[in-house]
């Protein structure tokens, strides 16, 4: 299994930071590199516990699809999603939210498998997590940005 784990930290009152996290619309922005799309479940606003989404988006030169889950959610500290489809063995993304000072720290916990064995583990190795990484550190650019200046529309 692979863990990566990002901290982020964000001038902004948490319950902004928590409610821009899971607001599809803007997920959709900032993965605008990977042309990624709400296509089925929840496609626009705030995905709440126990709704799913689909999202649709071009990979390594590929689309693929991937439904997720809200499989837990603490209003505003911590939700979690978990792949119910997808091209993964096992995929979780624990995000964490806590509120020091007037800045919120935000935490990416995201735990995954990768099929194919010792070929899946190689990709992983050389692409996958290096993509994934420099996906969550630009997705959490724009949440930062859009947090701090609470233009998001």
């Amino acid at each position: 299994m692979t863990v990566i784990h990002i901290t982020t930290e964000i001038k902004a009152p948490i319950f902004t930071v928590f409610n821009n996290s899971r607001n599809i619309d803007l997920h959709q922005k900032s993965a605008s590199q990977t042309q990624e799309k709400a296509i089925a479940g929840v496609t626009l606003g705030l995905i709440e516990k126990g709704e799913t989404v689909t999202w649709k988006g071009k990979h390594f030169g590929i689309y693929i699809q991937h439904q997720s889950i809200i499989s837990e959610m603490e209003f505003p500290t911590y939700f979690i999603d978990e792949q119910l489809k997808g091209h993964f063995k096992s995929f979780k993304h624990q995000h964490l939210f806590e509120q020091r000072e007037g800045t919120t720290i935000m935490q990416d916990i995201l735990q995954y498998e990768t099929p194919f064995g010792i070929f899946g583990k190689l990709f992983d190795y050389f692409l996958l997590k290096k993509h994934l990484t420099k996906f969550l550190l630009y997705r959490n650019q724009v949440l930062k940005n859009t947090s701090e200046n609470e233009k998001f529309n």
